[in-house]
């Protein structure tokens, strides 16, 4: 009987803290009669391009568990603070086309006199839970009040490294509009947002802004889920065209040949903007291994890339730095233009070169 009532109330307990406002809500009436109509929903569920498997052949959740508890990295996280540049920006030359990298797959974008934002995640943590997934020493350097007004907020998708909820209800003052995935939506709405400012897009949807700018939502190979359910919103990488600039904003994802394509439609790019860590061979088809993204950097016909999706965040099992150490590697090896500057630092989108100080070669 004992036993009983504690697994009623572990229950409950379970039941109240996923009801807590930063999981969202998953798509219901008219968002979700509008989803089913979508190609890429199917059995109620949104479906990647290709067969995608949450984990490579021959492996089980028993094994990945194992692993992660057992053969974790001694430098999972930096001992070092990492470096990190306070750039003013709401100083920045109004004219200038630059990024600034706020570490992991956050970054600020000034372009043709549009601000734009990508997945901010500024709350020191990445999971419901406060005291996991937090931050590396030295990544904080940027918060909300730090940014300007935006004309554009994007979001890729609905992963707590990617989608914070404390970040997003601060950032709503600041926000004229906001593009995302089908299903995404209703997170932000649940959060507070205006219906009339929330574009959701499928992919090959094109959304049209004024000033010549056109988002183009395109494929990515992943999942989404904040909660117990998994993939009511759609994961996206995004084309942004703007006046003397093509972008390629990419969420996360698997390699496959849908970067080809992308490339063969709307390439070639100035920049892309391409994750580059938090894989492993147990999970290779739903996150990139390093030397992926340079070809798929090359099969988008980017000029020159920026990797992402790194030096913030401990998400895997890797060393903190092995992503930027194997895909600059790679880069080097293929002869490829990589740019990656210190989180913070000002990087002009259309005179970037690869001459970017190695910063994290002597960290431990």
């Amino acid at each position: 009987m004992y036993f009983i009532l504690a697994i009623t109330i572990f229950l409950l307990l379970v039941l109240l803290f996923l009801t807590q406002p930063k999981f969202g809500k998953i798509p219901s009436a008219n968002r979700l009669a509008n989803i089913a109509t979508s190609k890429n929903y199917r059995d109620k569920k949104f479906q990647n391009l290709s067969f995608t498997p949450d984990l490579s052949e021959g492996v089980t959740y028993t094994k990945v568990l194992r692993e992660f508890i057992f053969n974790r990295s001694q430098r999972l996280e930096p001992k070092d603070i990492l470096p990190s540049v306070q750039t003013n920006l709401k100083e920045i030359n109004p004219d200038s086309n630059c990024v600034v990298w706020f570490g992991h797959s956050s970054y600020f974008i000034q372009v043709d006199g549009k601000k734009i934002l990508v997945d901010p995640v500024f709350s020191g943590n990445a999971s419901p839970v406060s005291f996991t997934t937090k931050s590396f020493k030295g990544t904080n350097l940027y918060g909300v009040d730090d940014i300007p007004h935006l004309d554009l907020l994007i979001i890729t998708h609905d992963h707590w490294d990617h989608l914070d909820y404390e970040t997003i209800s601060a950032l709503k003052p600041k926000v004229k509009q906001v593009v995302t995935g089908l299903g995404t939506a209703q997170h932000l709405e649940h959060w507070g947002f205006d219906k009339s400012m929330l574009h959701e897009a499928d992919w090959d949807d094109s959304l049209n802004f004024d000033d010549g700018f056109i988002i183009h939502a395109v494929p990515a190979r992943h999942f989404s889920g904040r909660g117990l359910k998994r993939n009511k919103a759609l994961w996206m990488s995004f084309v942004l065209q703007t006046p003397t600039l093509k972008l390629y904003i990419g969420g996360d994802s698997g390699y496959d040949t849908h970067f080809k394509t992308i490339g063969e439609k709307h390439g070639p790019f100035d920049i892309a903007f391409l994750e580059c860590g938090q894989y492993h061979a147990n999970w290779k088809y739903i996150h990139m291994m390093p030397e992926e993204v340079i070809q798929a950097a090359i099969d988008l016909k980017a000029k020159r890339s920026m990797p992402v999706h790194w030096a913030k965040f401990a998400l895997a099992q890797h060393d903190w730095d092995e992503p930027i150490l194997r895909v600059k590697a790679e880069a080097n090896r293929k002869n490829y233009s990589l740019i990656h500057p210190k989180i913070g630092e000002l990087v002009d989108l259309v005179n970037a070169t690869d001459q970017y100080a190695e910063w994290w070669s002597k960290l431990n």
